[in-house]
């Protein structure tokens, strides 16, 4: 027998037969195990080590998901063997009594007769409507009353999404028909304070782990421009990261002790022992606090965030004449075609489907990658616009039309726009590594190294072409960024240690020595580094093997130190808390407007204590739904391999939703307004 073609092979394609491999057509990725497992995949359900795919067209993963959902069908049991004796006396005695054939449907066996169940194997169609269809109207019904509950109550429909919408179904399925809902008064309290603690017991288990990976305070502020200024606090390590609190800062965005002594009261809450980093704005007044705060706790660092300055290397690239002309020329081109409906549907039609425009990105970003995509797609645009479906169209009439399409002819634009692209490549490939959370520590140098040889081989060695480029670089690269963890950071990374390209100049070697000063706090463990440095150098024992060299660029950093630097204990110790911490703090997509509502004067009808409770768990679960659509593995990072193009993890992940008080306590209407009717 030949089984039929599951439906799941249109989407995806059998690359090892033997090990049941399979490669999904939408984001590439390769599961053992079939296409049973692929369908988890696209239907982006996290099951034990199958990511979700990010890629997966909205209506094939709801078609997916309802293959999943829709029950076996029961096997048909096999047709019981009647003798065919007996069922010609049946018919025989039947037909004598009326003449016709009447099959007594209702027999008991009682008066002995044979049970029809046994003789008559084809119930009458009408006697009762099939199992199949009996559920189909359950789900159907189901499925309503979910859609009214998001209808009714204004929830966005992305909600959908989570992971923890999932995990609810699931859990009130488990119940079965018993399950009772929670009231009002048990989710604002009893729940409430539950999921609170949920939280804390998760963040008793990373203070265990941070003792071994460390961890990074993160920093964020934020202003309305006029008199309100914003801070929040978090806290960071690989496998995920934790909110703390926030602080209204109004009044003291300049004063350098009190922004000192908010730091110190985080670190303290930590654990001094803890930190590895702490990563605030560039503002004087946070460098200065930031210095402070080293000066009184020697064993951790202040870091400024590394996104921010390298997106403002690229504003400062920007500002550049010929830049500045380009860049505002290609504003002209997405901003007609994105402005037009006809348009923009035609122009994804010759593109392919790809779009020019990345919105969700910083501005400085977005802006060089809007170029990028016009470069790669000048064939198409072109085509587009000399094409009789656009020049038969009213659209190409309008002035603003002529004036894009004689743009796209000026040789002048496209050299300079191809210019500017290969200049801001290397430093977007920096950007797509540290724009997140996880570990990135180890490659800084590496880029900032790669991206000013870039520059150089792109304009031939002429110094006075690629000379001010390398001041913008260094300027903000020396001036902002770069610090001595930086330094050992890279020099703890195997696959540039001992990479005979790479080239470790005195600042990294000086860099290392001055944090090994500073995090080893004991007499003994500088001892131990001493020794052990040399073996790490030389590549001796368990650093040595050949599946040790291997890894190096196998492996990431921090995983290649925990699997063999185990001869070298102390000096692994420390690799591993300094090659653990991420880089930038701009990763996390937060609403201002709910810590706006916390430090309000005045809130509806709502206990500030509870709402500070409620903002803490939403703010907590929305971080732990990211790390779970995560990876969770650390990989290494190769240069070369590193899509601009493909999405960034801050427009993969979603900004934290909008919360005030009227979670709590709030109708949509006024009763007061209703009592009186």
């Amino acid at each position: 027998m030949v089984r039929g073609r599951d439906a799941c092979w249109e989407h995806c394609v059998l690359v090892d037969a033997t090990k049941q491999k399979v490669r999904c057509n939408y984001c590439q990725r390769e599961f053992s195990g079939g296409v049973y497992r692929m369908k988890f995949h696209l239907a982006q359900i996290k099951n034990k080590d199958i990511v979700p795919c990010t890629e997966v067209p909205t209506d094939v993963r709801d078609r997916i998901l309802s293959i999943l959902e829709t029950p076996k069908k029961q096997k048909t049991p096999k047709k019981l063997k009647v003798d065919k004796a007996a069922l010609a006396n049946g018919q025989q005695n039947s037909s004598s009594a009326s003449g016709d054939f009447h099959p007594n449907y209702a027999s008991n066996g009682q008066n002995g007769s044979t049970c029809p169940s046994l003789l008559f194997l084809c119930p009458s169609p009408t006697s009762q409507q099939p199992v199949d269809d009996v559920q189909k109207q359950k789900q159907d019904l189901a499925d309503k009353r979910v859609a009214v509950f998001f209808f009714h109550n204004s929830i966005p429909f992305s909600a959908a999404r989570s992971v923890y919408y999932r995990e609810m179904v699931d859990a009130v399925a488990e119940c079965g028909g018993n399950y009772k809902a929670p009231s009002y008064e048990v989710l604002r309290s009893t729940l409430l304070e539950k999921v609170k603690s949920d939280i804390h017991d998760c963040y008793k288990k990373y203070r265990d782990e941070w003792k071994e990976t460390g961890c990074t305070i993160l920093c964020e502020s934020w202003s309305d421009g006029r008199n309100k200024s914003l801070v929040i606090f978090s806290v960071t390590y690989p496998k995920g990261t934790l909110f703390l609190k926030s602080v209204d800062l109004s009044g003291h965005e300049d004063d350098a002790p009190y922004l000192f002594e908010l730091l110190e009261s985080v670190v303290l809450e930590v654990g001094v022992e803890n930190v590895v980093q702490v990563i605030t704005d560039t503002t004087s007044s946070y460098v200065y606090a930031g210095s402070l705060l080293m000066a009184k706790y020697n064993s951790l660092f202040w870091s400024p965030c590394a996104s921010y300055c390298f997106n403002k290397m690229l504003e400062d690239i920007g500002k550049q004449e010929w830049v500045c002309t380009v860049l505002e020329e290609a504003r002209t081109i997405t901003n007609f075609i994105c402005s037009h409906g006809w348009t923009l549907s035609m122009m994804r039609k010759f593109a392919g489907g790809r779009e020019l425009v990345r919105p969700k990105i910083t501005r400085f970003v977005t802006n060089f990658l809007n170029l990028r995509s016009i470069v790669i797609q000048e064939d198409n645009l072109k085509h587009m616009f000399s094409h009789t479906e656009w020049l038969s169209s009213a659209s190409s009439r309008h002035p603003e039309a002529q004036a894009v399409k004689s743009l796209l002819y000026v040789e002048r634009f496209w050299k300079h726009a191809q210019e500017a692209v290969t200049i801001a490549e290397p430093l977007l490939k920096i950007l797509r590594i540290v724009d997140g959370d996880m570990p990135a520590m180890g490659y800084i140098y590496e880029g900032i190294e790669r991206a000013k040889i870039a520059i150089k081989t792109h304009y031939k060695g002429i110094e006075e072409k690629y000379m001010p480029l390398w001041d913008i670089i260094d300027r903000r690269w020396s001036m902002q960024l770069q610090s001595s963890l930086h330094a050992a950071a890279a020099s703890l990374n195997p696959s540039l240690f001992y990479n005979p390209n790479f080239k470790i100049d005195l600042r990294m070697r000086n860099g290392f020595q001055e944090t090994m000063l500073k995090m080893a706090t004991t007499h003994e463990d500088k001892m131990e580094i001493t020794k052990e440095h040399p073996v790490y150098v030389t590549a001796q024992g368990a650093l040595g093997t050949d599946f040790a060299i291997m890894g190096r660029t196998l492996n990431a950093p921090g995983d290649w130190w925990a699997g063999y630097g185990y001869e070298v204990p102390t000096l692994q110790r420390y690799a591993l808390r300094i090659l653990s911490q991420p880089c930038s703090s701009h990763w996390c997509c937060w609403n201002w407007s709910t810590f706006e509502s916390i430090h309000a004067k005045k809130h509806s009808r709502t206990e500030p204590e509870k709402f500070n409770d409620l903002v803490f768990v939403h703010c907590n679960l929305w971080l732990q739904s990211i790390s779970q659509n995560r990876d969770g593995k650390c990989k290494p990072i190769v240069f070369d391999e590193i899509d601009v193009s493909s999405e960034w993890p801050t427009e993969l992940e979603s900004p934290a939703p909008i919360l005030d008080d009227s979670l709590l306590d709030s109708l949509p209407l006024n009763v007061d307004v209703l009592s009186e009717l």
